[in-house]
């Protein structure tokens, strides 16, 4: 059952200048170190901080609290998992909200599309829950 749902589209060239005026400030203050590292080490590097600042903001939108209540944006680092789809890893307040949100019994898996078609990048995040294990 899906008890979350997000999207978001960003505008690669306001992250693109944002990157040029705040540089590390803003890196910092909004990604975790793995997605900086990601990032860093990609030749279309705004658009890579754009997908990933658009599925942060999905993923709160999808935990149903944007960026408040706790909710912070390096508690949702966008992961990949070895097959090279994207998910989230979620921490503090953000893991706190999803286990809130999950019914008794069940477990939340989190599904992440990222795309971009300059100068636009897109997320969707859905949070369903299932049965364990």
């Amino acid at each position: 059952m899906i008890i979350g749902l997000g999207s978001d589209i960003c505008d690669i060239r306001r992250i693109e200048a944002t990157l040029a005026r705040y540089g590390a400030r803003f890196t910092t203050r909004v990604f975790t170190a793995g997605e900086q590292a990601k990032a860093d080490r990609r030749a279309a590097r705004a658009a890579t901080y754009a997908r990933r600042f658009a599925a942060k903001e999905a993923c709160a939108k999808a935990l149903g609290t944007g960026l408040r209540h706790g909710v912070f944006w390096r508690d949702m680092e966008v992961v990949n998992l070895p097959s090279g789809q994207p998910t989230m890893r979620l921490a503090n307040g953000a893991a706190a909200r999803l286990a809130a949100i999950t019914p008794p019994g069940m477990r939340a898996e989190i599904s992440v599309t990222l795309t971009d078609e300059p100068p636009y990048a897109q997320a969707i995040v859905i949070i369903t829950a299932v049965p364990p294990g």
